[in-house]
């Protein structure tokens, strides 16, 4: 069995099952470890570019608009891999490689893998995705314990959360700021298991733009920002363009100092794995009495304002 992963929460699911050794190929955003161990067979033009939030939403739009893809395929590494299967995505084509591209390619190879979409728009979907992935490669029985360790944590917030009779923190989840879009898919479905209620959300959706009004309006308790694609560090280098909108310092999230940029890949990387801990980053970041930020998350999370900070202390409230 020789499979590929085209998307990178395939591929981060395939090892924290331990299972590989059966992957031959991945892509240059999946994990530095995969990276180093496997042959990068998808790659995007945007590679080595540092475009701002609205350029990039300006050549995303463009190529859809003219039916071209950003990404594309190392051909002559996947003919000498010849895989067995292949792992693709048709959740956003905007930000992965989707099955469509895919198979252009696929079309080209003299004996034609197993291609194998995953498509998920909630977070049972991913969990589920968890087994299709395992069987797909033979092991359906790695999927099962993977999946109850990452039930038992969620367990775990939500017990504390209802022995707190913890009233739900109005929030606001935002996937990219220039221009605005609301959460969307799995995302509200984190936000409820941490403790929160995200009405400008679109659960099992798409996100959409949301204009400045509307947010200023909903007016959330509490703001995390978290562009898909973007660590903490890049978010912060644009976060004047949310600071710079008319009534910033006004919203409650801002007045009570409730605001946080965040690693996209706790979110928009719907590894079954990484969305828990996106739950137990954003239980610390709604309800800063009960929970702190898991030690091995704190570089992922950057509260904007000082008095935040006591998320990723020590001793204040529990670990989610």
């Amino acid at each position: 069995m020789k499979a590929c992963s085209f998307l990178p929460a395939a591929t981060q699911m395939v090892y924290d099952m331990g299972l590989q050794e059966l992957l031959h190929g991945v892509t240059f955003e999946c994990s530095e470890e995969s990276r180093a161990e496997k042959t990068i067979l998808v790659r995007c033009v945007l590679e080595g570019h540092n475009y701002s939030s609205d350029e990039i939403d300006r050549i995303f739009s463009a190529s859809k608009a003219e039916g071209r893809s950003l990404y594309y395929v190392e051909e002559e590494d996947l003919h000498r891999i010849a895989p067995d299967v292949i792992f693709t995505q048709d959740v956003c084509e905007v930000c992965q490689i989707d099955t469509k591209c895919t198979q252009a390619v696929l079309d080209r190879l003299p004996v034609q893998p197993t291609v194998v979409p995953l498509t998920p728009q909630s977070l049972t979907d991913v969990f589920d995705t968890a087994i299709t992935i395992a069987s797909a490669l033979g092991h359906e029985e790695a999927a099962y314990p993977y999946l109850q360790g990452l039930r038992n944590r969620i367990d775990v917030i939500i017990d504390t959360l209802r022995a707190s009779r913890a009233l739900p923190k109005r929030v606001m989840v935002m996937e990219w700021v220039s221009p605005i879009y609301n959460c969307g898919h799995w995302i509200p479905h984190q936000i409820a298991y941490a403790g929160g209620i995200d009405m400008l959300g679109n659960p099992s959706g798409d996100s959409i733009v949301t204009s400045w009004d509307k947010v200023r309006r909903y007016d959330p308790e509490v703001l995390v920002i978290a562009p898909c694609g973007f660590t903490t560090e890049r978010t912060m280098e644009e976060l004047h363009l949310l600071q710079q909108q008319p009534g910033w310092s006004e919203l409650r999230a801002v007045a009570s100092q409730a605001v946080y940029v965040a690693d996209y890949d706790l979110f928009t990387q719907p590894s079954a794995a990484t969305l828990v801990g996106g739950i137990e980053l954003l239980a610390a970041c709604f309800h800063p009495d009960l929970f702190t930020v898991p030690a091995s998350l704190h570089y992922k999370v950057h509260p904007v304002y000082a008095d935040s900070t006591s998320v990723c202390a020590p001793g204040n409230g529990r670990s989610a």
